[in-house]
């Protein structure tokens, strides 16, 4: 299993796989904070003062965690946040499934009503897990721009 998860390839197939979704997932929160402070709004799980702060610190450190892990800079910071950020993810779709509330989760567009089931994006940010915790246990620096 130790092999498995040390494994050059798989550690940088998850850094690729992971840090393009991430990137990926910050470009609409960032040209649109406003539609995704509507997003966070919809939880219900946010004091309104602190929305519009995670509006616009949330895609950044996305976008900045998931170039991280594609170049292999920062690499450790940016496995502890992203595994951080999939778990708040997970807990909060969890709580949306829990309170039976029907809202997209906001990952990659606005969430103005349900148009994709939260036990799906949860489903997803599973697997988005597994590879951040192989990443995060896996010994593996091949490929990354590190000091040596």
């Amino acid at each position: 299993m130790r092999k498995l998860i040390d494994s050059d390839v798989l550690t940088m197939i998850s850094r690729l796989l992971i840090g393009a979704i991430f990137v990926y997932a910050s470009f609409y929160k960032i040209i649109s904070p406003g539609d995704f402070a509507k997003s966070i709004w919809y939880y219900h799980l946010f004091p309104g003062v602190t929305i519009n702060l995670m509006a616009i610190v949330i895609p950044w450190l996305e976008l900045l965690c998931g170039l991280a892990l594609i170049f292999g800079v920062w690499y450790r910071g940016a496995v502890i946040w992203v595994n951080v950020l999939l778990v708040a993810f997970v807990i909060a779709l969890a709580s949306t499934i829990a309170r039976n509330l029907s809202i997209d989760c906001g990952c990659f567009k606005a969430a103005e009503s349900a148009t994709g089931s939260a036990w799906n994006a949860m489903t997803w940010d599973f697997v988005y897990l597994l590879f951040s915790l192989q990443m995060l246990f896996s010994r593996s620096r091949r490929w990354q721009l590190q000091k040596r």
